[in-house]
């Protein structure tokens, strides 16, 4: 692994890495949720976040993975939709590392339907240790694992979304924390930010009626109890937006067309 290739950090036109080759990753399916879709039928980004965690449970329980290295958390969440998925039909995921260092990885999930549905994921994750919290090395079987689907051994950590947060207005709106949007690490559950995400899909359709990419990054955990406001900007066909506590970001998300 020393002579591996370094990634270089990626921004968010950039085109994301290609399928492994035939046989490898971990693949599974299932019946589309009714609740994970909209009015419409179209499943929506909490409901694919939903997806991408429940396949990488399944994908630890189903390796050695869920005894090594059971403690994960996302940093960065990549959506291309290029065919929506509607309801009703069965998705079928497969899930592999695209690239890796001894701490963090990318996963790639490829979710198709029968009804040609197309999404096409990656998510930038971390291992972190039960004991401290903190980020922590990946055991040598995990990094065996996931280097059998990538060269790429040496990724680093740069983020995406760094425009500047606008100032606070009266644009701003509450985004209140429901029992069920925490997780048991007392955190807001990364599915859970994408609800504020389709309340303005909801203000500007345009956006998901074709191709298009949703990137979010998720800086500072939101604990159970805080107070969270909302701050977007919507200007030239993309829409981003912030996720504030007490005048600091902790999330921030932006959608955009497919070129």
């Amino acid at each position: 692994m020393d002579n591996a290739g370094t990634v270089e950090p990626a921004g968010f036109d950039d085109a994301l890495a290609p399928l492994p080759v035939e046989g490898e990753g971990f693949e599974t399916d299932w019946p589309i949720r009714t609740g994970d879709v909209a009015p419409a039928g179209r499943l929506r980004f909490d409901g694919i976040a939903r997806y991408l965690q429940d396949i990488g449970s399944d994908n630890l329980a189903a390796t050695t993975l869920g005894l090594t290295d059971p403690f994960w958390i996302v940093r960065r969440t990549v959506i291309d939709v290029h065919e929506p998925v509607q309801f009703p039909d069965h998705i079928h995921l497969r899930r592999w590392c695209s690239s890796m260092s001894t701490r963090w990885s990318n996963m790639r999930v490829s979710m198709s339907t029968g009804k040609g549905g197309s999404i096409e994921t990656e998510g930038f994750w971390i291992s972190i240790s039960a004991k401290t919290g903190m980020p922590t090395r990946i055991s040598d079987d995990a990094l065996d694992m996931l280097a059998r689907t990538t060269d790429q051994h040496r990724l680093k950590w740069k983020a995406w979304l760094t425009e500047p947060v606008p100032p606070q207005s009266d644009t701003d709106i509450q985004f209140p924390l429901r029992a069920t949007d925490i997780d048991s690490f007392d955190h807001v559950n990364n599915a859970a930010y994408w609800h504020a995400v389709e309340e303005f899909l909801v203000q500007y359709p345009d956006l998901v009626a074709g191709p298009h990419r949703a990137v979010i990054e998720y800086l500072y955990p939101v604990l159970g109890k805080e107070q969270v406001c909302i701050r977007h900007r919507y200007e030239n066909g993309s829409l981003t937006i912030w996720f504030v506590v007490d005048g600091a970001v902790r999330t921030v998300a932006k959608i955009a067309p497919i070129s």
